[in-house]
């Protein structure tokens, strides 16, 4: 990768009118969070799951709330743990201040359930979370509510990553909650909160004059593709520039900038680019 693709990346940025942020789970590594690549990364984070063999997708799998509530909510409940302890890196802060510069602001499509965006001033209605958010829960009862998951704290045994008790429950009818997160064969999962958001973006894409939209995306790969087809339609469709980094799959479209660095590195590559305009 050569310094030309750093400055054509911040030629893209100060033409564009709108900037349009895809984020997978590669852009949470520079924060310190596991992008749980593979059995072995996701062991690493959860060593008690490798003892019993479990990879990330049984874990994240809705039956446990049915089948052993102490369980779901050990990993569940842990990882809510993480994410509200962790301080997003400084990549972040460069992606808003860009944002800021342009008419049409930013908006972010991402597949983390994290909530990382909102934590360095994205505001919720310019986030849409494709799958979901850990920071809300929906009530497996009869009222089937979605609401904020700021009341609940959960305690994880260490050891066995299993929740304990009381675990979090429906402040009106009492029932299991769980998090609002789509998992794998979840037939269960509430999308509306997911789908208002996307209706948001869809109608501030239309706000974004033709050739004007630039498009960063940040360690989103092939396994999960949601945000790299989506970056790539969205490109496609308004005539904009797809900046791509991606340390391990970094293959672009015809058209595109191809950074192979971690988010922060090349986030940081683009930003001293511009400064020297």
């Amino acid at each position: 990768m050569s310094q030309q693709e750093l400055r054509r990346a911040a030629e893209v940025l100060r033409s564009a009118e709108g900037l349009l942020i895809g984020a997978g789970a590669g852009m949470g590594v520079d924060s310190g969070l596991p992008d749980f690549r593979g059995n072995e990364g996701f062991w690493r984070a959860y060593p008690a799951y490798a003892k019993l063999g479990l990879d990330f997708a049984s874990m994240a799998n809705p039956l446990w709330f049915k089948k052993d509530p102490e369980f779901a909510w050990g990993f569940y409940g842990h990882r809510l743990g993480l994410y509200r302890a962790t301080h997003p890196h400084p990549g972040f802060e460069l992606l808003r201040t860009w944002g800021a510069r342009m008419p049409q602001g930013a908006f972010v499509f991402t597949s983390n359930v994290d909530g990382q965006f909102q934590k360095v001033g994205f505001p919720d209605e310019r986030v849409a979370e494709v799958h979901g958010s850990i920071h809300f829960v929906q009530c497996l009862g009869n009222c089937q509510e979605l609401a904020p998951a700021t009341p609940y704290t959960v305690e994880v045994d260490p050891e066995t990553f299993r929740a304990r008790p009381p675990l979090p429950s429906c402040p009106r009818c009492g029932a299991l909650v769980r998090p609002n997160i789509l998992m794998f064969g979840d037939g269960s999962w509430d999308s509306s909160r997911t789908e208002a958001q996307e209706q948001r973006l869809v109608e501030w894409l239309d706000t974004v004059p033709s050739g004007k939209l630039a498009v960063v995306e940040c360690g989103a790969g092939t396994a999960i593709p949601s945000v790299r087809r989506f970056c790539e339609r969205a490109a496609r469709l308004k005539g904009g520039t797809l900046i791509r980094i991606n340390v391990r799959e970094p293959e672009v479209p015809s058209g595109g900038i191809s950074l192979p660095l971690r988010a922060l590195e090349a986030l940081r590559g683009i930003d001293e680019e511009l400064g020297q305009a």
